[in-house]
């Protein structure tokens, strides 16, 4: 939130306001007449400003039925009169008056405003008067809605030296910010707040509303500013400058307000605390946003739907803790049904090494139409990362030994999931080169043993062809290293013993 006041409380202020000035209106007729010749006022009337007997008449029953509430039975006389062309100037501006004043409050506002400009427009009224009747239809227009054109005409008044009463700047403001033309509302709202004694909030809500809308940061800062230190206690006025200084390209302050009215305990509605959660998160700090996030969720201030438990798993991930973020996803997938949090419980138990579960929750995933590629790339994977874990292959194993070894039959197991990647997924390709790469590993075992077994053949066939050139001079066919060479005479005999004796 930027700012406290709102057009509809402006409004609101506006209405009363109107309605208040407005019973200055009956100031403005008159209590009695002076009837020519007979004087019922106290001080002599100047000249030509008087009733003659028979409007004076008219107008004093008038009077009296209005002074009883019989407004309409005022109105209907003073009707009846005013169009006698014997009426003075002055008559005539005063029946006017008293039309407006009746008809105002009969609810008949437009009618009340042009009765107004009839007395200006009939010529008997004193300059005084007139710029009070000015100020009337000022106000009246306002009420109607017309913002602009009774702001215009109130604006000239105060301008032209009329009375700056409080109240007058007061509606004027509120008049131009209807009209939403908030830089001429400045200027008066300013005047409005620089002679206010003692300021209360409403002057600072009126130009904290004012510079937010006119974008006007460094002077909107210094009213807040103020504000905290007068109100410390409202939230809203911390939101305030934390947004403030957001907009204003301050973040990593904004975050630190924030902050601390959270560890201040000041922010308990759900979007309060949610944005504390995306301050941590967009600085990096994804276990303190979880952490949050988690703790709120327990104490039912944010609600555990499936996005925010979805929300907390990621933020668990992205801090590495996935054995935290394995549970959440598994409620968030089970209370929501959606393939992708499937796939994404699945993820989290296969970086935790989990891969039976893994493959039950990605397998899960493709019956909710999750992507088959994407969920088989990642079985695969995680059957083949157990081969990490088991014995390697050696060459002293027979080809029977090595078949029934628990590695060769991982990596059968990964083969066989790469295989079920479908032909029309991008990762098909990927696939292939996985299969390619596990049948390399196991050729290079087979070619690593054949060669180490040719190196041991090749070195007992010099040791045999040794032992027979020696037999001539010891007397006897001595072998050494015969526990290893040994298996390779009968083999050397066939290849080259024959042959000589041949």
């Amino acid at each position: 939130m930027t700012c406290q006041i709102t057009k509809t409380s402006l409004r609101t202020r506006a209405a009363s306001l109107l309605g208040a000035s407005l019973l200055a209106v009956a100031t403005l007729g008159v209590s009695t007449v002076a009837l020519s010749g007979v004087a019922m006022a106290q001080e002599t009337p100047e000249e030509g400003r008087q009733f003659s007997a028979k409007a004076g008449e008219k107008v004093n029953e008038a009077l009296t039925l209005a002074n009883s509430n019989q407004n309409q039975a005022a109105v209907s006389i003073l009707q009846g009169i005013i169009s006698d062309p014997s009426l003075n100037a002055y008559e005539k501006s005063t029946i006017y008056q008293m039309l407006g004043q009746y008809s105002y409050q009969l609810d008949r506002a437009v009618e009340a405003q042009q009765y107004f400009e009839n007395a200006i427009n009939a010529g008997g009224l004193l300059p005084d008067e007139v710029g009070n009747i000015k100020v009337v239809i000022a106000q009246l227009m306002i009420g109607n809605g017309q913002y602009r054109e009774g702001a215009t005409r109130l604006e000239n008044y105060l301008n032209s030296g009329g009375q700056q009463k409080p109240q007058y700047i007061d509606l004027l403001v509120n008049a131009w910010v209807q009209a939403e033309d908030y830089r001429r509302a400045l200027p008066w709202a300013e005047k409005w707040f620089n002679t206010a004694n003692p300021k209360e909030r409403k002057h600072f809500d009126l130009l904290n509303f004012l510079f937010n809308n006119l974008g006007m940061q460094g002077r909107q800062a210094d009213i807040v500013k103020q504000m905290i230190n007068r109100w410390p206690e409202d939230k809203t006025l911390w939101d305030a400058w934390a947004s403030m200084l957001a907009n204003g390209g301050r973040e990593q302050e904004a975050f630190e307000v924030t902050k601390m009215l959270y560890l201040g305990g000041a922010l308990s509605e759900e979007q309060d605390l949610l944005k504390v959660v995306q301050y941590y998160s967009f600085y990096d700090m994804p276990y303190q946003a979880a952490e949050i996030l988690e703790r709120e969720m327990n104490a039912n201030r944010i609600a555990r739907t499936p996005d925010k438990l979805k929300q907390l798993s990621g933020l668990f991930r992205q801090a590495r803790e996935y054995k935290r973020a394995i549970p959440i996803l598994e409620a968030a997938a089970t209370q929501s049904g959606e393939a992708k949090l499937y796939a994404d419980w699945g993820e989290a138990l296969y970086n935790e090494g989990s891969c039976q579960k893994s493959e039950k929750a990605f397998t899960e995933a493709i019956n909710r139409g999750y992507d088959a590629g994407k969920s088989w790339m990642l079985i695969a994977n995680c059957r083949y990362d157990t081969t990490n874990t088991l014995d390697r292959l050696n060459c002293d194993m027979t080809d029977a030994q090595m078949a029934e070894a628990p590695i060769t039959k991982a990596r059968a197991s990964a083969i066989a999931a790469f295989e079920k990647v479908p032909n029309g997924s991008r990762e098909r390709g990927n696939a292939r080169k996985w299969i390619q790469f596990i049948n390399a590993e196991k050729d290079a075992v087979d070619r690593r043993c054949e060669f180490e077994r040719n190196v041991e053949r090749e070195l007992c066939y010099q040791k045999i062809k040794q032992a027979y050139d020696a037999e001539v001079f010891v007397g006897e066919w001595v072998l050494d290293d015969a526990e290893v060479c040994l298996q390779y005479k009968e083999d050397y005999d066939s290849e080259f013993r024959i042959k000589i004796e041949e």
